[in-house]
């Protein structure tokens, strides 16, 4: 089984897939990790040196490089799901798992870690607030595409591999 994890930065995406795909004795795959290494810079690098348009690009083409691959837990950037047809193809390789949180419970995570973070690197206060609110209103068509829906609060990854192997 593939598992794709989807939802906004900041919410455990690659945190809980690492554990979850320990847990299910599947290999994981960050896809932003990912890209860095096969481009050999950072996705902030690639943001400045070429800008979203071409990362978005890279981000599918990297995608489709692992989409078909078996015992694999993928945890992709909180816009992948948003361009192309990337969702409909994830919903099509795999099971999509949308892990959901509130912009006020997010805040606090982008913050500790929003230099690795393109979108985000230099806001604070209320400018990020409004701008989590806004991007994340504008990608929740997308995130709730996924096969199944979980709340990021308090979320183990045994509680998500249950969520992921229940009918």
């Amino acid at each position: 089984m593939t598992i794709f994890l989807v939802g906004y930065m900041g919410c455990g995406k690659s945190t809980l897939g690492k554990k979850l795909a320990y847990n299910l004795k599947h290999d994981f795959i960050d896809l932003d990790t990912y890209i860095e290494e096969h481009e050999g810079r950072t996705i902030k690098e690639i943001f400045a040196d070429d800008g979203e348009d071409y990362f978005r690009k890279l981000e599918r083409v990297y995608l489709h490089r692992v989409i078909d691959t078996e015992n694999l837990v993928i945890s992709v950037g909180g816009g992948t799901p948003c361009f192309f047809d990337n969702m409909e193809q994830m919903n099509e390789y795999g099971l999509t798992v949308y892990i959901n949180m509130h912009p006020k419970a997010l805040i606090p995570r982008l913050q500790l870690s929003e230099s690795f973070r393109p979108l985000i690197s230099g806001m604070e206060g209320e400018v990020l607030l409004d701008y989590v609110y806004k991007t994340l209103r504008e990608r929740e068509g997308f995130y709730h595409k996924s096969h199944k829906v979980v709340t990021g609060y308090n979320l183990s990854a045994k509680k998500l591999q249950e969520y992921c192997l229940e009918e």
